[in-house]
């Protein structure tokens, strides 16, 4: 089991930035990737960015130079930083933790964290 508790998200103007945190407890050395996820209102939930226990970083196309992902390993914590935020950047962005052990495959979220960029 993996727990993920994230925290971060607010409400912040257009042009500005946030910084989500996603702490990760259990069995985090199954953890193999984790990465953030985001549902908007009357939409499919995306992946935003994701990043592997090797360190190899992924992002949505409309998220390529604005948000990073990044990992602390002695937190077993990861981030996303968040800058030049737009109004479609609007959502609740949840964590996401991809674990493999014993060859079975599972994954964990969290309870999400809302994310409101005003114009």
């Amino acid at each position: 089991q993996v727990q993920l508790v994230e925290s971060g998200g607010g409400l912040v103007q257009a042009g500005g930035s946030l910084r989500l945190s996603c702490a990760a407890s259990g069995s985090i050395f199954s953890i193999n990737a984790m990465g953030w996820y985001r549902q908007a209102p009357g939409k499919q939930r995306e992946l935003v960015a994701s990043i592997t226990s090797g360190g190899t970083t992924n992002y949505a196309d409309s998220v390529k130079g604005r948000f990073t992902i990044s990992r602390d390993n002695a937190k077993n914590t990861v981030y996303l930083q968040m800058n030049s935020l737009k109004p479609e950047d609007t959502a609740v962005y949840y964590c996401a933790a991809h674990t493999l052990m014993l060859a079975v495959e599972k994954d964990y979220w969290g309870q999400g964290t809302q994310v409101t960029v005003s114009s």
